[in-house]
């Protein structure tokens, strides 16, 4: 658990790097677009609509939060925010990274926020040279692509898979666990790392489909009822994970749905039904959102009305690591790039500093488990890392 000394320095530290330097800065060299801070733009690249649209909107307001606290305190050098609503599919990725790229005056991008969008646009921001910073993907092998304008400000599922194994292994004591993945590159990769941990536990595995295209699963959960499982673990995302635990409760099956932090989001509880939804165990290698530094929790429920959800807070530290550096005049797409390649500080959700490969600092990286508990996501536990 953070210190509370720690949360304050660190929403402190944060907010005093988008607040330094000039008022209205012309930046470096024009070439790569920009030249100007004043009117520069930063987008988010998500699910704004459609089935899988929680998770983006969560991230959006944490954008958002960010983009307006750092206008009203450069209100003569705003800077604008374009949302890049991609539904969630990676069909849709590479038009609307090419619609990023065409806009001269996007200097940055939070997102995109999946992993399978993520791949599909990745080289062409690359070959743009307009850096990315993704709150919420968490697929490894996005770093292995040597994109040059890559970096993710959570762990990854090398991270979250084996903490997710560990906990069913050491918390919950299953010694039989059957395993079900929708086939993306972030559901199968994550089921992939929770085998390697669990081993012959692991009495059965199975795949659906995901992004709306199944929706009935009664083939699986006959599957996991006659293999009378102590757990059951989803790679995927919250759509389909709540018709399948809604449709495993139907037919008499008990056993807890453990899943990864696609599936960690209000949405989940709708979808599969309060009463089938309790006690589900979610993943996230991120700290609670409610627990984030400084006052961003009150900041960001005066904003919206809401409280902040999953990868709320990242979204916003990743958009202010953009801000902080068109502040300090990287008013052009390269000069972003260089910034946020020797970024280092603290944010409201972790402290930041980047691999070679964009990733986060491993030492940085937390994964928690939360718990459905009387209809809602609730924090349960900080997973050790072994």
């Amino acid at each position: 658990m953070r210190q509370k000394l720690a949360r304050v320095i660190g929403g402190v530290a944060m907010v005093a790097l988008v607040a330094g330097g000039t008022a209205c800065s012309s930046g470096d060299d024009a070439a790569g677009g920009g030249g100007d801070a004043c009117g520069s733009k930063i987008a988010f690249f998500g699910a704004l609509t459609g089935s899988s649209a929680a998770l983006g909107i969560n991230e959006n307001n944490g954008v958002k939060l960010a983009v307006d606290k750092y206008n009203k305190e450069n209100a003569d050098c705003k800077v604008e925010l374009a949302g890049l609503d991609s539904q969630g599919s990676p069909d849709q990725a590479p038009g609307l990274a090419q619609k990023a790229i065409d806009d001269t005056k996007i200097l940055g991008i939070v997102g995109p926020a999946y992993s399978g969008e993520s791949e599909a646009a990745g080289p062409l921001f690359s070959e743009a040279g307009l850096v990315t910073i993704t709150p919420s993907a968490t697929r490894p092998s996005l770093a292995d692509q040597k994109w040059k304008t890559f970096f993710r400000a959570v762990g990854n599922d090398f991270s979250q898979g084996p903490a997710a194994g560990n906990y069913m292994k050491n918390v919950m004591k299953a010694d039989k666990v059957y395993v079900i993945d929708d086939q993306s590159a972030y559901g199968a990769g994550l089921a992939d790392e929770v085998k390697k941990v669990l081993g012959s536990a692991v009495v059965g595995s199975d795949k659906v489909q995901g992004e709306g295209k199944q929706t009935e699963f009664s083939g699986v959960v006959t599957k996991v009822k006659a293999a009378n499982v102590k757990a059951i673990f989803y790679g995927g995302y919250y759509q389909e994970a709540g018709l399948i635990r809604k449709q495993l409760t139907a037919a008499g099956v008990t056993a807890p749905l453990v899943a990864g932090d696609g599936v960690n989001d209000g949405a989940y509880i709708t979808s599969a039904g309060q009463a089938a939804a309790e006690g589900t165990i979610l993943t996230c290698p991120c700290a609670p959102a409610a627990e984030a530094r400084g006052t961003f929790v009150q900041e960001f429920k005066a904003l919206h009305g809401t409280d902040p959800g999953t990868y709320s807070d990242t979204a916003y530290d990743a958009a202010n690591i953009l801000l902080a550096g068109i502040k300090a005049g990287k008013t052009t797409r390269e000069g972003l790039l260089e910034f946020v390649k020797g970024y280092s500080g603290e944010g409201v959700a972790a402290s930041y500093k980047f691999t070679e490969t964009g990733e986060l600092d491993p030492a940085q990286v937390k994964v928690w488990a939360f718990k459905v508990t009387g209809g809602k996501v609730v924090p349960d536990q900080e997973i050790p890392k072994s």
